[in-house]
């Protein structure tokens, strides 16, 4: 059973994210004075006393506005409104009620569900009891609040808590994988979530730069409970024209790192940009697994078959060498569950634990086939291997000397390990350790008994 939504709305710039922040304890949204800055249904998982929901974000009610996206934007609202069970109607306490203000109210009445008002930015308690002229708006109770100090935090969610229904008591369906849908400006991200979630859950547009923050989506396949996180698409640093897109991109990166596998979506239709090579040198810097996802395929057939494009990326990509390929059109969720499939058995290959027998049989193996070089007089030895952890599986070499093992050996060894063991298509993570032979031969001492 779903989760029971508790959604945030209000007019531009009342401080509808910073309140979703000050609620989850964390920061999600991001909070900028610019108004707009929230488009999609921005959304956290929280509990209270043991009572589950969804507390969600949502653009400003602007209603007439012919700004871009404007239609959009009050299409996710719309969304939200409509599975809401709470609704928290934001006000600025320091403003007069305002005509956009009495328009959301009146908007709100046709609404069947609970209505709490949280009076924002009542950082005082002078401030926080100015509240009369908000009855105007139709809507009890009022609670003075202040997202940026955290003042009637606790009130406000004693307030949600009794109006939500029963099921919230339920906790939410474990999460089986978290997947981050990674890529430079509209190469079809948005796209594919969608076509994952099986609804228009985050704004499709033409218009660059449509998502600006990290939107956690979640869906089900199989029995299984999954959430893609849709990001802000990715540009080269010097084009950043803001702080939201500086905080875009940084969410960005934060998605890749508390992802299980990363899907990196390449627009088949443009060659491989600085953004997209910048990208994926930061994917494998993070040792994620990941899918080399090639949306928009039915522009590029007839043109290119997938082994071209495979050696293409092989050569343009060369850190992600290993990582497998998706050809896919998500406009037509062509392909795009088959990926889910793949990732999962990725995140499979990645949570591998191989034995020590196993795996210096391959370390053998390895080194018959190629003995380490010396750049010293010393010869470089390898006395043993062993696996120490999953999600990457990290292998930590027992050797004479660090030092004497070069990049291009760390290499050979990790595509070796690849051929030989069962991590073909993830990232492997090697540290090589100084042993000394000579402790083999050490008699241990015996622990004194009492």
């Amino acid at each position: 059973m779903p989760l029971p939504i508790v959604a945030i709305v209000g007019r531009p710039n009342v401080g509808k994210s910073s309140l979703l922040n000050c609620l989850a304890r964390r920061r999600i949204s991001i909070v900028e004075p610019t108004p707009g800055v929230t488009r999609d249904r921005v959304s956290a998982v929280l509990e209270y006393n043991q009572r589950w929901f969804e507390l969600m974000d949502t653009g400003g009610m602007e209603f007439e506005s012919s700004k871009d996206l404007a239609a959009d934007v009050e299409r996710q609202i719309e969304h939200a409104l409509r599975d809401a069970s709470v609704i928290v109607f934001v006000v600025d306490i320091r403003e007069a009620v305002t005509p956009l203000d009495l328009e959301v109210a009146r908007r709100l009445r046709t609404v069947k569900v609970p209505v709490i008002v949280a009076a924002n930015k009542a950082d005082t308690e002078h401030v926080a009891n100015q509240v009369g002229e908000l009855y105007a708006l139709g809507f009890e109770p009022i609670i003075p609040v202040s997202a940026k100090h955290g003042r009637g935090r606790h009130e406000l969610v004693d307030a949600i808590l009794a109006r939500l229904p029963p099921e919230s008591a339920e906790a939410p369906p474990e999460v089986a994988m978290k997947i981050a849908i990674v890529g430079k400006r509209n190469a079809g991200k948005s796209t594919f979530v969608n076509a994952l979630a099986g609804s228009e859950r985050v704004i499709v547009s033409e218009i660059p730069g449509t998502t600006r923050d990290s939107v956690d989506v979640r869906f089900e396949k199989d029995g299984l409970n999954y959430i893609a996180i849709d990001t802000a698409g990715l540009r080269k640093r010097k084009s950043l024209q803001n702080d939201i897109d500086f905080y875009s991109m940084t969410r960005a990166m934060e998605s890749v790192r508390r992802a299980d596998v990363v899907l990196f979506l390449i627009d088949a239709a443009l060659p491989i940009s600085m953004v997209d090579k910048h990208l994926g040198a930061s994917i494998a810097a993070e040792y994620k697994p990941a899918v080399l996802v090639v949306n928009k395929w039915d522009l590029a057939e007839g043109r290119a078959t997938p082994d071209d494009y495979t050696d293409y990326l092989t050569k343009l990509l060369p850190g992600l060498d290993y990582a497998p390929l998706a050809f896919v059109t998500a406009k037509d969720g062509r392909n795009v569950e088959r990926t889910i499939d793949l990732a999962r058995a990725l995140y499979k290959e990645a949570s591998t634990r191989v034995g020590t027998s196993q795996l210096n049989r391959a370390l053998d193996e390895a080194v018959r086939k190629l003995v380490p070089p010396s750049p010293q007089a010393t010869l470089p030895k390898i006395y043993f291997a062993t696996q120490v952890a999953i999600l990457p599986p990290t292998i930590v070499f027992f050797v004479n000397n660090p030092d004497l093992f070069t990049e291009d050996y760390r290499r050979f060894l990790e595509n070796k390990f690849r051929d030989i063991l069962p991590f073909a298509e993830v990232p492997l993570r090697l540290f090589f350790r100084m042993h000394h032979e000579e402790d083999e031969d050490k008699p241990k001492k015996r622990r004194r008994k009492a």
